[in-house]
């Protein structure tokens, strides 16, 4: 019994191997099918995205216990899994992962930020990992630079996947995701290291406080996976009851600042996930003041929250933006209009600018108003407001 159970093992191991030998793009494929598929299905089906997502942690679980692995296949079946099959498995893992990761970045990142940097980045691993030659004369052999690419994986899959499942607010997750892979990463890089024990446990710590310290530094620069804009809009005027702006303006006069503006923002967060945001209103690229929001991601239809700002300093005209951020400052999106002397330049729209992926309100939310203080020491009064709606029957879903 235990003889065929080995050669069917066995049998499988080989048919896959030849397989993804003979299709190399197949296993890239995969991945970036599943990332798609996991992306929509955030809005749609959120526990079939959780099982995608967990299949990818599970497979990483795989690398980080190989050598328990090797140990186990060996007792159990008497064979050990051949070094090559094990750096092609390695090489599967990291194509699924990266092509699974890039939909939510791709279109979570801010392309006319630093932000695009990060995400250019894991592409550009991507196409790394799947042009054997590369993967394997250029980068395996560099091993400290293999590992690099490792962790930057790891950390990116982490990104996305622990808000999904678990529903990790996305400054808990960024943490969590930079703490887990520098921790499976070192061992390896300490492995690789040609010196004395001692000199490798230094270098290890030295390493791992780098690391953690420069994922600190470099994380408003990194997009936060599974938030995104659906719906943005500069307005005078809100409609209370179906909680959408009237009028929609790209140019506002200085008489209409005066009267008071709304930022209308609509959010996608996962099923479950609590988070506080802000709109960090700036003129001329200096921060005017900052208004935390809080949003819940309850329906699969999304959420939408605004603020109002009435008091602005006694010359606004010019750049103004509206930085969508979290609470660990990582940019969600901007919003951005101008304020000229002259008024009725604009005619306003009826719609407010749909971002790629659409989603309307949220089921369940709160409701604020505070006062802020402006550098200009003119006071601001800025009213925040993050309600639910039920689209009527007749509404078509967005």
């Amino acid at each position: 019994m235990m003889l065929s159970v080995r050669a069917r093992i066995t049998t499988l191991v080989e048919w896959l191997f030849a397989f993804a030998q003979r299709y190399p793009f197949a296993i890239a494929l995969f991945g970036f099918v599943s990332g798609v598929l996991s992306f929509v299905m955030v809005d749609r089906n959120q526990e079939f995205a959780q099982l995608i997502a967990i299949m990818m942690l599970v497979s990483w679980l795989w690398l980080a216990s190989e050598g328990l692995l090797k140990q186990g296949i060996f007792h159990w079946f008497g064979f050990k899994l051949p070094p090559a099959l094990i750096s092609f498995a390695t090489q599967m893992v990291h194509q699924e992962s990266l092509f699974f990761v890039i939909p939510f970045f791709f279109i979570t990142t801010a392309w006319n930020s630093a932000q695009m940097a990060f995400t250019g980045l894991l592409m550009v691993a991507a196409l790394v990992s799947i042009i054997d030659p590369i993967y394997y004369r250029w980068l395996a052999q560099r091993r400290w630079l293999y590992f690099t690419f490792h962790g930057v994986t790891l950390f990116a899959v982490l990104l996305t996947a622990l808000p999904i499942i678990f529903q990790i607010p996305t400054p808990q997750s960024y943490l969590w995701a930079l703490l887990i892979s520098i921790i499976l990463t070192l061992p390896n890089v300490a492995r690789s290291m040609q010196m004395a024990w001692w000199k490798r446990i230094f270098a290890v710590i030295l390493l791992a406080t780098a690391a953690g310290l420069f994922g600190l530094l470099m994380r408003p620069f990194v997009p936060p996976a599974t938030l995104w804009l659906t719906e943005v809009a500069i307005t005078d005027e809100m409609n209370t009851e179906e909680r959408v702006p009237v009028r929609v303006f790209k140019t506002v006069s200085a008489e209409q600042l005066r009267q008071g503006i709304y930022a209308y923002t609509a959010i996608h967060a996962p099923r479950g996930l609590n988070e506080t945001i802000y709109h960090v209103w700036t003129h001329n690229g200096k921060v005017i003041d900052k208004v935390a929001l809080h949003i819940s991601g309850a329906r699969e239809e999304g959420y939408r929250s605004w603020s109002r700002k009435e008091n602005f300093p006694e010359n606004s005209v010019g750049r103004w933006n509206i930085r969508v951020v979290t609470e660990a400052n990582q940019l969600i999106g901007i919003l951005r209009f101008r304020v000229i002397t002259a008024p009725g330049i604009e005619q306003p729209s009826k719609e407010p600018t749909t971002e790629p992926m659409a989603a309307p309100e949220a089921e369940t939310s709160t409701e604020n108003s505070t006062k802020t203080g402006t550098e200009s020491s003119a006071e601001a009064i800025m009213e925040t407001s993050a309600e639910p709606v039920t689209a009527p029957a007749s509404e078509p879903s967005e």
